[in-house]
């Protein structure tokens, strides 16, 4: 079993819950801007997917398949954010919704592998945070008009999650 402190989670999880805090403080703020930077998260988030499925198929023969397409739509999400910051609003109601879905169905595949190594607390926890993703993402795809208006609050809070998430992740020197 591996001990050492997860350093790409820790990273990943201040990111994300610093994203998450401004989204909540500064509502209305550019969209530009954020964009930008939830495409860089996107990015981040997508490397991660893409790093977790090498490691286990380096170690156990065989990955997660779901964690590389995650991974991959979001590297393009992130890749198109950052080239065309102005598409933001057709990102926000169509694309994040699908990114949501996919990265928490993602995190879902790993439970079995999250209970071996890190055990029944950070189980339970990543499936309630990622079922709530998914419900959110859900949220967003069937009612376009709510994920314009509310995105900064939804996303905000799937940022925190997901940081929070991450950071526990980080500090349970086990993954």
């Amino acid at each position: 079993m591996n001990r050492r402190f997860g350093w790409t989670e820790l990273i990943l999880g201040i990111l994300l819950t610093g994203m998450g805090i401004y989204s909540i403080a500064m509502p209305g703020t550019a969209l530009v801007g954020v964009v930008v930077v939830y495409g860089l998260m996107a990015l981040a988030t997508g490397i991660a997917d893409v790093v977790f499925f090498a490691r286990i198929e380096r170690h156990m023969g065989f990955g997660p398949t779901l964690s590389l397409v995650s991974g991959v739509l979001s590297v393009l999400v992130g890749v198109m954010l950052l080239v065309h910051p102005e598409a933001g609003a057709f990102v926000v109601s169509v694309l994040f919704p699908i990114w949501f879905i996919a990265h928490c169905v993602s995190r879902l595949t790993h439970l079995n592998i999250i209970r071996f190594t890190c055990g029944n607390f950070y189980y339970w926890f990543t499936l309630i945070v990622n079922m709530i993703g998914i419900i959110l993402g859900a949220m967003m795809m069937f009612r376009p008009a709510l994920a314009a208006y509310s995105a900064d609050y939804l996303i905000s809070i799937y940022l925190l999650l997901m940081g929070v998430d991450s950071l526990v992740m980080a500090f349970s020197h086990r993954w």
